[in-house]
């Protein structure tokens, strides 16, 4: 039984406070940007081709939304933080043009991104297949991603953006998704200066969390376990106990803060004192995880660097990431006014759910 946690409640007033404050805080978001494309294929419309054996796809609607970092952009955006400013490295491509003209959509500044020949716009696209009964069967991803690393050129341009970058913004959310994405590791240390100098910064990495230095760390269960342990571990012993010793070991590297999100177990906060969890609002399914760990991202930045206190950060990116898994098929995103019905709705649960106010 693990007895060293403090489990974070949040009054509801609380919880509106956060809602109207974050529309002051201006979010910077660096990143992996890509597209995510949907391709809606009506399967009772597919036909033999006389060419070759295959009964096509029949694309009857096409959907694209900003994904990786523009997602967290978006997210920012979508709970109406001040000002939503993103900076990524994209290809002049149709691709890059297809997520410049999503940004724009979203009144998302656009003037730190920077644009290469060298490189092309990442993207996933995912074809849903749909009949006569209610289920939709997503088929194989189609990845766009480059192969090879960024540029000396393009990284001391990136470098110059995200020092003029954050001189205009409260907080800094790093979105390090790729292999071979724009997070390398001179980047990586100009970051963890930024942050030793009073910069908000928070990082989620897929697989390179256990690199950053000085800097707020977000990453899931699984990549905290295999940071932490350097895949020394059996993953079907894995429990909050472990979890929670990954925290302080990943701690003591990074010497900053961390947060880990547990999906229906909630998120945990560590700051080299305390542990602290806030629990996941309950969801029924259906669900859609996808694009979750961006709500989260998003959110939890946006509390932290409008100056509410980690633990209600924290509970802060669980209530926004409540309402994106809702949205089915799709990268969701959260509004104010979704936040205020999810508040009303869950305020007892909440409170119900745990032990220790916070205010």
């Amino acid at each position: 039984m693990v007895d060293n946690i403090t489990r974070v409640q949040i009054a509801k007033e609380k919880l509106l406070h956060m809602v109207e404050k974050i529309k002051q805080i201006r979010i910077g978001v660096v990143g992996d940007g890509c597209l995510d494309v949907y391709w809606d294929a009506d399967m009772r419309l597919s036909e033999l081709s006389r060419e070759t054996p295959h009964y096509p796809l029949p694309v009857v609607r096409e959907r694209m939304y900003p994904g990786g970092g523009s997602n967290v952009a978006a997210n920012a955006k979508s709970i109406e933080a001040a000002g939503v400013y993103f900076l990524s490295l994209i290809g002049s491509d149709w691709r890059g043009d297809c997520l410049m003209a999503k940004l724009d959509q979203w009144n998302i500044n656009t003037q730190f991104m920077l644009i290469s020949d060298n490189r092309i716009t990442p993207a996933y696209c995912k074809p849903m297949r749909s009949g006569y009964s209610d289920v939709v069967y997503e088929d194989p991803r189609i990845d766009f991603e480059n192969r090879v690393p960024i540029t000396d050129e393009d990284e001391l341009s990136i470098i110059e953006n995200i020092n003029q970058m954050s001189e205009s913004v409260d907080v800094i959310a790093v979105c390090d998704q790729l292999k071979y994405g724009i997070i390398t590791q001179r980047i990586r240390d100009l970051l963890g200066e930024l942050a030793t100098k009073g910069k908000k910064i928070v990082v989620d990495s897929r697989s390179s969390i256990g690199l950053f230095k000085n800097v707020i760390i977000k990453p899931n269960e699984m990549e905290a376990i295999m940071a932490a342990y350097y895949d020394n571990i059996n993953l079907d012993e894995v429990n909050l106990q472990t979890i929670i010793n990954g925290a302080m070991k990943l701690y003591e590297r990074n010497k900053a803060a961390v947060v880990i999100t547990m999906g229906g177990n909630g998120s945990l906060w560590y700051d080299g004192e305390k542990i602290y969890l806030a629990e996941a609002i309950p969801v029924n399914p259906p669900i859609d995880t996808v694009g979750a760990g961006d709500a989260f991202l998003a959110a939890f930045s946006c509390a932290y660097g409008a100056g509410f206190t980690g633990p209600e950060s924290i509970a802060f990116g669980n209530l926004v990431s409540s309402i994106v898994i809702k949205k089915i098929g799709m990268t969701g995103t959260a509004t104010p006014e979704e936040l205020i019905q999810q508040i009303e709705n869950c305020a007892d649960i909440l409170l119900e759910r745990t032990e220790t106010c916070l205010g």
